[in-house]
């Protein structure tokens, strides 16, 4: 296996391999991008929705299938955003999408084989760009391209999530290395590799623990999350999810679809792959298969193949070697922490944040599941999962 064939890098994890920033869409997106430049101003406005109505139908589905992906990825962006302002801007959510943006949607996110709401890579992946292009991915030279209100919590809770990602590029080159050299049966390569991607972990530590010192629980819970929310069991949408206007396969009826969450990141499920860590039957596990298909085609195809081709655990049972045990043990206990870590901000920047608003159950992650005791089920069954 090697990253490149899934449109991954070392050096930028899943991230894009180009930036938003730089990337110019075709003139006719001009009202659809000066919108979604200026979105603050129409949300605060208190009638977002009469300002997106005036957008024009841009009959996007030759277009979405003939443009070049960076093209389509920065349309899904600016669109995704459009759509969850139009559900979540105003006071009481409407019964559907008007078809000036719901056309629109569903071509671009046919071609790129995603739902048609706002992804994790489109709230994340593709949605970032460095001040400095000479220098690095880190959280002093990165800003979040596309906003909703806009802000230092809604930026930094992005930009940290693209500083873990770019840190989890070594993560990624490394598991796919360690398939064939698990194969190969070469044991002090495998050690060095596992003792690299530890080390990585720690790194993205430090940016995870970073996460509160611009990005308060109380904000983040009702300035930031209430935007991206999905459809799918959600009590302020009537009918059990959002009528697509004008999308004639989907035949008007409500589309319950999964509001855009940390969850659908690829990193510890590609863990979980790689070092054949599996979960029991529960809800959370249930939703967590469910948001596979919400990640991008080449994203998933890497978790998959990675799930067929490792042998790594067994490898390293039969191996003899304590030293590369507890290599692995580490890399395993490392993802462990990692839910730890989420579970942590699951409970102080949602659980704990009293006064729900509608759509803004406390109990409920923004996919739309209850989350708390299954992430720490979840949590407790990768820890247990090391080789003796």
């Amino acid at each position: 296996m090697e990253i490149k064939d899934y449109g991954l890098s070392r050096e930028r994890g899943y991230l894009s391999h180009y930036e938003i920033d730089e990337i110019t869409l075709p003139s006719r997106f001009e009202g659809v991008t000066q919108a979604a430049g200026n979105l603050s101003a129409l949300i605060s406005s208190g009638r977002v929705r009469h300002w997106l109505d005036q957008l024009d139908d841009l009959k996007l589905e030759e277009w979405a299938l003939e443009a070049a992906e960076e093209e389509v990825r920065t349309a899904m962006v600016h669109y995704s955003f459009l759509v969850q302002s139009y559900v979540w801007g105003e006071a009481i959510p409407p019964a559907s999408l008007p078809a000036n943006l719901a056309r629109p949607m569903v071509a671009i996110s046919d071609r790129l084989g995603q739902a048609p709401l706002l992804p994790y890579s489109g709230y994340v992946l593709d949605n970032w760009a460095r001040l400095d292009k000479s220098g690095p991915i880190t959280l002093d030279n990165i800003y979040m391209y596309q906003n909703f209100v806009g802000g230092d919590d809604e930026n930094w809770f992005v930009m940290i999530h693209v500083a873990i990602e770019a840190e989890a590029g070594v993560l990624l080159d490394n598991a796919a290395k360690l398939v064939t050299v698990a194969k190969n049966g070469d044991a002090a390569e495998a050690e060095r590799l596992l003792v690299e991607m530890d080390e990585a972990w720690e790194r993205i530590y430090t940016h995870f623990a970073r996460m509160t010192e611009r990005c308060d629980p109380y904000c983040y819970f009702h300035r930031v999350r209430p935007y991206i929310h999905g459809w799918a069991n959600n009590p302020a949408l009537k009918g059990g999810g959002l009528i697509y206007e004008g999308v004639e396969k989907l035949g008007g009826k409500p589309q319950a679809l999964r509001g855009q969450t940390g969850s659908q990141s690829s990193i510890v499920p590609a863990m979980d792959a790689l070092f054949n860590v599996g979960h029991s039957d529960d809800p959370l596990k249930s939703f967590l298969d469910e948001l596979h298909h919400y990640r991008p085609v080449q994203h998933r195809r890497f978790i998959e193949d990675l799930a067929a081709q490792s042998t790594l655990r067994a490898f390293v049972s039969a191996s003899g070697s304590q030293s590369l045990k507890d290599a692995f043990n580490a890399c395993v206990e490392q993802a462990a922490r990692f839910r730890t870590r989420h579970l942590e901000y699951a409970a102080s920047y949602i659980n704990k944040q009293a006064g729900s608003i509608a759509g803004n159950d406390p109990d409920v992650g923004t996919g739309g599941t209850p989350f708390m005791k299954y992430l720490k089920k979840h949590r407790d069954e990768n820890r247990a999962q090391v080789v003796a």
